[in-house]
C-alpha cells in the first residue's frame, strides 16, 4: 500500500536522504520516495502505519503541511 504525505522543509538531496534513512529504520517500510519541489513523501508498506510515520517525520524535522 502507498501512504502519501506532504511535508515541510524538504529543500535538497540531504533532506531526501534524511527522510529515507529515518523512515526505512521501520522494518515495515518497504520503500520511500521523496519529491523535493512538492514536499511529497510516498511510503510503500504492507500495513497502514500513517500515525507512526507522521510522528517520525515530525521528529526528523519534516512535519506535515497544514491543509489548505
Amino acid at each position: 500500500m502507498e501512504l502519501e504525505f506532504y511535508v515541510q522543509n524538504v529543500k535538497c538531496g540531504g533532506c531526501v536522504n534524511a527522510i529515507q534513512t529515518g523512515l526505512r529504520a521501520d522494518p515495515r517500510v518497504q520503500d520511500v520516495a521523496v519529491d523535493i519541489p512538492g514536499g511529497r513523501v510516498v511510503v510503500t508498506s504492507a500495513a497502514d502505519i500513517r500515525p507512526e510515520l507522521r510522528a517520525q517525520l515530525r521528529t526528523l524535522g519534516y512535519p506535515e503541511q497544514a491543509a489548505g
